[in-house]
């Protein structure tokens, strides 16, 4: 029976070669020569140190550039708070991974009232959805694709 898994994973090399590329180009930058203006990766997470509040804004979009050009879905980025620590600022923007259970209802929710006759199966942090026809499969990711569920989604696994 044809099936197929939809997950949201992040490429950790290719977001670190991102990270690696943001840090770069803030070093580069005239705007923030002199600055303790810095960007890590560190446990899922990038933290972003700056002077100012002004200059974390002024990172997100260098960051949000070089993660794009490395076909990272922003989507998956949530930003938190800016804090203060000593001196300047820092930022924890989390980059979540996988499908968390509210989501997948979501999904599985979504697939279901789509009377397509395929089923979908919640299986940890992915989603099993496996149907008689090819056809069906490849309706109900075109429909997920389509669906704002708040989570870049891939699809894995397609087996015939």
């Amino acid at each position: 029976m044809p099936s197929f898994d939809v997950v949201s994973e992040v490429d950790q090399h290719e977001l670190s070669n991102a990270i690696d590329h943001t840090q770069r180009e803030i070093g580069n930058r005239f705007d923030f020569k002199g600055t303790s203006a810095k960007v890590e990766l560190s446990d899922g997470k990038v933290m972003v140190f700056a002077d100012s509040d002004f200059q974390v804004q002024q990172i997100h979009p260098v960051l949000y550039q070089k993660l794009t050009a490395r076909q990272i879905d922003i989507g998956c980025l949530e930003a938190g708070k800016v804090e203060n620590s000593g001196k300047g600022v820092k930022q924890a923007i989390v980059v979540r991974q996988g499908i968390d259970k509210e989501t997948a209802k979501k999904a599985v929710a979504k697939i279901k009232e789509s009377k397509i006759k395929v089923q979908a199966q919640i299986q940890g942090e992915q989603l099993r959805v496996t149907g008689k026809k090819r056809d069906d499969l490849q309706n109900v990711m075109s429909m997920l694709k389509s669906a704002e569920l708040g989570l870049p989604m891939q699809f894995q696994n397609f087996r015939d």
